[in-house]
């Protein structure tokens, strides 16, 4: 009578914490594969960075944001950004030369390449990397929700191994489960609604 309740609490983490991801994601990654100022700035941070475990810091993240929701939606941001920063860049410097040419040759600015050519092209690569990653991002709550948490999914697996439900661990598993599933299947979607000519 809880699968609700917990539902939602999961659901709403990943729903902010992923969408944060993904939309810094967005912007640093078109910038680092479109520019090459902005990659030789941001190459060596993010090098840095994305070698440090995100779980690591969940006890920093504890002592400076408390126990509320802030450190666990922190935590999903941290644990797939940078994945996402470079894997965006990947499907920006994919896009095929000849298409930029063309577009400068024809008289567009470097805004109006970016916004128009860049942007569109990459808009399946972009969704496909969401697709991936999002994985991280429901690793990265069960983390949170197994230290810090009253309520969500990954909550109720600690709670039933107290108790030594087997079967009510399997359950929220199998919930996890349908929740990819059913994730995946919208993404597909989605990229095929936005790029009908990216259909696989």
């Amino acid at each position: 009578g809880m699968l609700t309740t917990d539902l939602w609490a999961s659901s709403q983490r990943i729903l902010i914490g992923y969408a944060i991801s993904v939309g810094v994601g967005t912007v640093v990654g078109l910038a680092i594969g479109t520019f090459v100022s902005v990659e030789s700035f941001f190459e060596a941070q993010i090098g840095f960075l994305r070698y440090i475990p995100a779980s690591a810091l969940t006890p920093l993240f504890l002592l400076w944001l408390g126990i509320g929701e802030s450190p666990k939606i922190w935590l999903i941001v941290v644990g797939t950004v940078f994945y996402n920063v470079l894997m965006v860049a990947d499907v920006a410097r994919a896009v095929p030369r000849e298409l930029l040419h063309a577009s400068y040759t024809l008289g567009a600015g470097r805004w109006t390449v970016l916004r128009r050519v860049i942007l569109r092209h990459s808009v399946p690569g972009i969704i496909d990397v969401a697709r991936i990653n999002l994985a991280a991002a429901w690793l990265m709550l069960v983390v949170a929700e197994l230290l810090a948490a009253q309520e969500g999914l990954a909550f109720q697996i600690v709670r039933a191994q107290r108790f030594r439900a087997v079967d009510t661990m399997f359950a929220l598993l199998i919930v996890f489960g349908v929740i990819g599933l059913v994730s995946d299947v919208a993404l597909r979607w989605l990229r095929n609604v936005s790029a009908p000519w990216a259909r696989s």
